[in-house]
């Protein structure tokens, strides 16, 4: 098309805070990832005899757990902007896609959105609303027969992966006290940080592509 309808409205700026919201996400998952190595370290010394209780270890290491505790703080701020903020560009791209021309979408601006928060359909519906954004804002006018990136289905596996880590990761930190049970806590929690590095990336990709994809309707 060579100018964008009448009710198209734009995401530039949903578009940027998202990024910086992303780019936060993947600092604050490297420095927890460091000090959460230096938390392991530390119970690997009392379960050596280097300390004589785990009290005892984490005085020692009193700096690297204040420090954790405020990534912690810093990572569920992240988390909640950048779900408020993502969710809101999905309604507005999924709107957009049909000022563009697209029509008989499956998916409306708020189902696309509702379906994450449904137990049992958030395990593949929002990845078929997201799809169809992603063809929909490729080719408009015939989106049924535009074909998908590869980076959907990742982003979307990367997603669930982090999802069922973070739900193991709440139920042992309800109720992990002895040293067994806090290192598999330790490891279960730097894996998932590992993961939202990657996640964060893919989902910047769609973000970018979704975004330069409709715009380039204009």
């Amino acid at each position: 098309m060579s100018s964008v309808e009448e009710g198209f409205k734009s995401s530039e700026c949903l578009t940027k805070w998202i990024r910086y919201v992303l780019y936060a996400q993947i600092l604050i998952a490297i420095l927890s990832i460091i000090f959460g190595f230096l938390e392991y370290q530390l119970l690997s010394a009392y379960q050596e005899g280097v300390y004589a209780s785990l009290q005892e270890a984490f005085a020692d290491g009193e700096v690297v757990i204040q420090l954790l505790q405020s990534i912690g703080i810093a990572s569920l701020i992240a988390f909640i902007a950048s779900a408020v903020l993502i969710l809101k560009w999905i309604y507005r791209a999924n709107y957009n896609a049909r000022q563009l021309g697209a029509l008989n979408m499956t998916y409306t601006p708020a189902w696309s959105i509702a379906y994450y928060f449904i137990p049992i359909f958030n395990l593949w519906k929002p990845y078929q609303a997201m799809k169809e954004i992603w063809m929909a804002s490729k080719n408009p006018l015939d989106w049924r027969l535009t074909k998908i990136s590869l980076i959907l289905p990742v982003w979307w596996a990367l997603w669930l992966t982090s999802n069922m880590l973070n739900q193991s990761i709440f139920r042992l930190s309800a109720s992990a006290e002895e040293l067994p049970e806090l290192m598999n806590l330790n490891m279960l929690s730097q894996i998932s940080n590992v993961l939202d590095i990657p996640l964060a990336i893919v989902t910047l990709a769609i973000v970018n592509g979704i975004y330069r994809m409709q715009t380039s309707h204009k």
